[in-house]
């Protein structure tokens, strides 16, 4: 079965998000996000830029262990890389305006 092509980031997104329907995997998209954003600010403000190395890590590393343990499904990033970075971005900010359940 071919997989579906998106044809705009606003039909992905409700796909995005049914692939996070777990609590536990949202909350590990958002502490990778948080952390990614602490990361830049402090390779920005330090000019240590080490700490750039590590943005993929906790990005992505919160992330798919979210997915792989919790939500148990093969993380959108996978298919479609694009759409899922920015989607999880759109979540991370649905998250803090309430929209997103934590």
């Amino acid at each position: 079965m071919a997989e579906k092509t998106y044809q705009s980031f606003a039909d992905f997104y409700p796909f995005y998000l049914s692939q996070h329907k777990n609590k536990t995997c949202r909350r590990l998209h958002f502490m990778g996000s948080l952390f990614v954003l602490i990361l830049l600010m402090l390779s920005i403000f330090t000019q240590h830029w080490l700490y750039l190395f590590y943005v993929p890590i906790a990005g992505y590393g919160f992330a798919w262990i979210g997915h792989f343990f919790y939500e148990k499904n093969k993380p959108a990033t996978f298919s479609y890389p694009i759409y899922s970075l920015i989607g999880d971005w759109v979540m991370f900010k649905d998250i803090l305006l309430g929209k997103v359940k934590l």
